[in-house]
Protein backbone atom coordinates (compact mmCIF):
# COMPACT_ATOMS: atom_id res chain seq x y z
CA UNK A 1 0.00 0.00 0.00
CA UNK A 2 2.95 2.37 0.85
CA UNK A 3 4.80 1.84 -2.44
CA UNK A 4 1.31 2.27 -4.07
CA UNK A 5 0.85 5.80 -2.54
CA UNK A 6 4.08 6.71 -3.19
CA UNK A 7 4.09 5.25 -7.08
CA UNK A 8 0.70 7.59 -7.02
CA UNK A 9 1.99 10.34 -4.99
CA UNK A 10 5.00 10.65 -7.50
CA UNK A 11 3.11 9.92 -10.96
CA UNK A 12 0.59 12.89 -9.87
CA UNK A 13 3.67 15.06 -8.75
CA UNK A 14 4.90 14.44 -11.93
CA UNK A 15 1.96 15.16 -14.21
CA UNK A 16 0.92 18.25 -12.57
CA UNK A 17 4.63 19.39 -12.55
CA UNK A 18 4.28 18.40 -16.04
CA UNK A 19 0.45 19.64 -16.76
CA UNK A 20 2.06 23.30 -15.89
CA UNK A 21 4.37 23.00 -18.64
CA UNK A 22 3.73 23.56 -22.56
CA UNK A 23 7.92 21.51 -23.08
CA UNK A 24 9.10 18.90 -20.92
CA UNK A 25 11.99 21.05 -18.85
CA UNK A 26 13.99 19.85 -15.76
CA UNK A 27 12.39 19.86 -12.19
CA UNK A 28 14.68 20.87 -9.43
CA UNK A 29 14.58 18.28 -6.72
CA UNK A 30 13.43 21.17 -4.24
CA UNK A 31 10.28 21.61 -6.50
CA UNK A 32 9.25 18.53 -6.97
CA UNK A 33 9.90 17.90 -3.26
CA UNK A 34 7.36 20.97 -3.08
CA UNK A 35 4.79 19.42 -5.57
CA UNK A 36 4.88 15.87 -3.62
CA UNK A 37 4.07 17.87 -0.38
CA UNK A 38 1.20 19.75 -1.82
CA UNK A 39 -0.22 16.22 -2.51
CA UNK A 40 0.26 14.91 0.18
CA UNK A 41 -0.68 18.41 1.96
CA UNK A 42 -4.43 18.35 -0.08
CA UNK A 43 -4.44 14.81 0.95
CA UNK A 44 -4.24 15.22 4.41
CA UNK A 45 -7.35 16.99 5.01
CA UNK A 46 -7.86 16.74 8.73
CA UNK A 47 -3.83 18.27 8.72
CA UNK A 48 -2.53 15.73 11.69
CA UNK A 49 0.38 14.62 9.24
CA UNK A 50 -0.59 11.47 8.48
CA UNK A 51 -3.10 10.14 5.68
CA UNK A 52 -4.94 7.82 6.70
CA UNK A 53 -7.13 4.92 4.48
CA UNK A 54 -10.62 6.98 3.92
CA UNK A 55 -7.97 10.38 2.65
CA UNK A 56 -6.12 8.60 0.68
CA UNK A 57 -9.79 6.73 -1.14
CA UNK A 58 -10.94 10.58 -0.85
CA UNK A 59 -7.36 12.23 -3.08
CA UNK A 60 -8.07 8.99 -5.12
CA UNK A 61 -11.23 9.79 -6.26
CA UNK A 62 -10.13 13.77 -6.41
CA UNK A 63 -7.48 12.59 -8.58
CA UNK A 64 -9.69 9.98 -10.91
CA UNK A 65 -12.46 13.04 -11.81
CA UNK A 66 -9.90 15.72 -12.25
CA UNK A 67 -7.95 12.97 -15.00
CA UNK A 68 -11.47 12.59 -16.08
CA UNK A 69 -12.36 15.93 -16.94
CA UNK A 70 -9.09 16.67 -18.52
CA UNK A 71 -9.31 13.70 -20.76
CA UNK A 72 -13.10 14.99 -21.84
CA UNK A 73 -11.19 18.05 -22.77
CA UNK A 74 -8.46 16.77 -25.05
CA UNK A 75 -11.53 14.85 -26.94
CA UNK A 76 -13.96 17.90 -27.02
CA UNK A 77 -10.71 19.75 -28.79
CA UNK A 78 -10.03 16.61 -30.80
CA UNK A 79 -13.53 16.35 -31.95
CA UNK A 80 -13.62 20.01 -32.94
CA UNK A 81 -10.46 20.04 -34.62
CA UNK A 82 -12.25 17.19 -36.85
CA UNK A 83 -15.31 18.42 -37.04
CA UNK A 84 -13.95 20.89 -39.86
CA UNK A 85 -17.52 22.07 -40.89
CA UNK A 86 -18.38 22.43 -37.24
CA UNK A 87 -21.73 20.98 -37.83
CA UNK A 88 -21.19 18.94 -34.74
CA UNK A 89 -21.05 16.02 -36.08
CA UNK A 90 -17.83 13.65 -37.49
CA UNK A 91 -18.26 12.30 -41.33
CA UNK A 92 -16.47 9.74 -42.31
CA UNK A 93 -14.34 12.36 -44.50
CA UNK A 94 -13.34 14.10 -41.57
CA UNK A 95 -12.51 11.23 -39.84
CA UNK A 96 -10.11 9.67 -42.79
CA UNK A 97 -8.54 13.35 -43.24
CA UNK A 98 -7.72 13.47 -39.83
CA UNK A 99 -5.04 9.91 -40.33
CA UNK A 100 -1.61 10.26 -40.66
CA UNK A 101 -0.27 10.48 -44.41
CA UNK A 102 1.19 7.32 -45.51
CA UNK A 103 4.10 7.61 -47.84
CA UNK A 104 7.27 5.46 -49.33
CA UNK A 105 10.48 5.54 -47.31
CA UNK A 106 12.64 5.29 -50.60
CA UNK A 107 11.81 5.90 -53.96
CA UNK A 108 11.98 3.52 -56.68
CA UNK A 109 15.29 4.12 -57.73
CA UNK A 110 16.69 3.96 -54.09
CA UNK A 111 15.12 0.45 -53.69
CA UNK A 112 16.36 -0.53 -56.73
CA UNK A 113 19.90 0.80 -55.81
CA UNK A 114 19.61 -1.22 -52.60
CA UNK A 115 18.35 -4.55 -54.24
CA UNK A 116 20.24 -4.86 -57.38
CA UNK A 117 23.29 -5.91 -55.97
CA UNK A 118 24.73 -6.75 -59.51
CA UNK A 119 23.65 -3.50 -61.01
CA UNK A 120 22.07 -4.89 -64.00
CA UNK A 121 19.34 -2.03 -63.29
CA UNK A 122 17.17 -5.00 -62.38
CA UNK A 123 15.94 -6.99 -59.36
CA UNK A 124 16.03 -11.08 -59.22
CA UNK A 125 14.00 -13.54 -57.26
CA UNK A 126 17.20 -13.97 -55.77
CA UNK A 127 18.20 -10.49 -55.14
CA UNK A 128 14.95 -9.63 -53.66
CA UNK A 129 15.09 -13.01 -51.59
CA UNK A 130 18.59 -12.26 -50.53
CA UNK A 131 18.05 -9.64 -47.23
CA UNK A 132 14.58 -11.24 -46.05
CA UNK A 133 16.40 -14.24 -45.78
CA UNK A 134 19.50 -12.49 -44.26
CA UNK A 135 16.95 -10.80 -41.95
CA UNK A 136 15.23 -14.47 -41.01
CA UNK A 137 18.70 -16.30 -40.41
CA UNK A 138 19.60 -13.36 -37.93
CA UNK A 139 16.14 -13.89 -36.49
CA UNK A 140 16.45 -18.00 -35.96
CA UNK A 141 19.44 -17.65 -33.04
CA UNK A 142 19.31 -21.14 -33.11
CA UNK A 143 19.72 -21.57 -36.77
CA UNK A 144 16.98 -24.84 -36.69
CA UNK A 145 15.04 -22.74 -39.68
CA UNK A 146 11.84 -21.65 -37.41
CA UNK A 147 11.86 -18.19 -36.16
CA UNK A 148 9.98 -18.73 -32.74
CA UNK A 149 8.02 -16.08 -30.65
CA UNK A 150 10.92 -15.75 -28.41
CA UNK A 151 13.29 -15.51 -30.89
CA UNK A 152 11.36 -12.12 -32.29
CA UNK A 153 10.99 -11.00 -29.18
CA UNK A 154 14.58 -11.64 -28.10
CA UNK A 155 15.84 -10.03 -31.43
CA UNK A 156 13.45 -6.72 -30.45
CA UNK A 157 10.31 -7.45 -32.81
CA UNK A 158 12.46 -7.11 -36.44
Amino acid sequence: MTKRLILGLATVALSSAAAAQTAPKPIARTEYVNVVNAHFNAMDTNHDGMATKDEIAAQEQRDLVKAKANVATQLREAFKRLDTNKDGSLSLPEFLASAPGVKMTQTPDQLLQGLDTNHDGKVSAEEFRAPQLAKFNRLDANHDGIVTPEEQRAAGGK
